[in-house]
């Protein structure tokens, strides 16, 4: 035992192998050129943003007595008019068709679609497009005449409803009959407004479409008290802008945008209050977001302010949904789902971080 322990204190120590050196950490900062957006580019050359919008829907996209373009989607654009050209007037709008909408944008003659349009995965991975936020949680309903004493749109089995054709409306109200047995017959025309005149001249027993849609179609009916929009909800539609495909770096500029103004209702600011907050304001994420420090707005291709110029000039989420759509308006819609997540009652509405 002892000659065997001599020899194994006489054998070589085993070598260890060291640890590899650790990665180094990438510098602070971005590591890559920012990409260029073409549509940016031509934005600024031409020196306004070319808006596709409805034709006419009120709280939504309306020219008024003065033939200014109103509503959430028109406001939708001139935030994106204020972070690219920081002048949100400076915005020329295009009204389009629920046929043409797409084909305007495909073809280059609008840069965004702010048009009361839903986010489906057809439309996603099929026309080239992108959706760059969801500005309007919303579902398809049923407005009817309060005579029919209807409780239910179970209980228009057998009923002419109007739709208006080349939207998802049509799908979803063929989808809601056929999973439940029921019988009906579509009256669909080529617009909101012919749909909504048939609905009122009695051409049809009810008008299915987008809640929002609906507050905004009964909000000029002669008699709107006549009419109630039934409780049942058929469908689920984030309405968003939408740009194309071919330019991620615009889909960023168009999000961000929305996300300026929802982030700018959570932190508190108000488009009277922004110019004072970016003078005292001492929270981090305040002052990042009106870009009193740190450089995010170049990450986008913009100024500094850019957000500030959104907040300042179009306002904050909350402004906008209750002067276009909610209180002070004439649709008088609850916030709903499009509440914050953290409101009181709590909706849908989420935007990451500015840092």
């Amino acid at each position: 035992m002892l000659g065997l322990t001599a020899c194994e204190a006489r054998q070589p120590p085993v070598a260890v192998d060291k640890p590899a050196p650790a990665a180094s950490a990438p510098a602070a900062g971005p590591a890559y050129k920012r990409a260029h957006s073409p549509t940016l580019a031509a934005v600024r050359k031409r020196g306004y943003l070319a808006c596709g919008v409805n034709p006419g829907l009120p709280g939504f996209a309306l020219p008024d007595v003065h033939g200014q373009w109103r509503g959430f989607d028109v406001d939708i654009c001139r935030a994106v008019a204020a972070a690219v050209l920081g002048d949100a007037n400076k915005v020329r709008f295009t009204p389009v068709t629920a046929q043409d909408r797409f084909g305007a944008l495909q073809q280059g003659r609008i840069d965004i679609l702010s048009r009361n349009t839903s986010w489906t995965f057809a439309r996603d991975a099929g026309l080239g497009l992108d959706f760059a936020a969801v500005t309007y949680y919303d579902g398809q309903g049923f407005l009817a005449r309060k005579s029919l004493g209807l409780a239910s749109a179970e209980e228009l089995s057998g009923a002419r409803i109007c739709v208006q054709a080349g939207t998802a409306s049509e799908g979803n109200l063929a989808d809601y009959f056929r999973a439940r047995g029921l019988n009906y017959k579509p009256v669909v025309m080529d617009s909101e407004e012919e749909a909504r005149r048939l609905y009122e001249n009695d051409g049809c027993d009810a008008f299915t479409a987008d809640v929002s849609a609906l507050a905004a179609a009964r909000s000029v009916l002669n008699n709107p008290n006549a009419h109630a929009i039934l409780p049942d909800v058929i469908s689920k539609e984030p309405l968003g802008p939408v740009v194309r495909q071919t330019d991620p770096a615009w889909t960023d500029i168009v999000r961000w945008t929305v996300y300026a103004t929802v982030l700018g209702e959570e932190l508190g600011l108000t488009s009277r209050t922004v110019e004072q907050a970016r003078e005292t304001a001492s929270d981090p994420e305040t002052r990042r977001l009106l870009g009193v420090e740190g450089d995010l707005g170049p990450l986008l291709g913009l100024s500094k302010d850019w957000a500030f110029q959104v907040i300042r000039q179009v306002g904050a989420y909350h402004e906008i949904f209750q002067r276009d759509v909610g209180q002070d308006s004439g649709l008088k819609l609850d916030r709903g789902l499009n509440a914050l997540w953290n409101a009181p009652k709590p909706g849908l509405l989420y935007a990451p971080p500015m840092r």
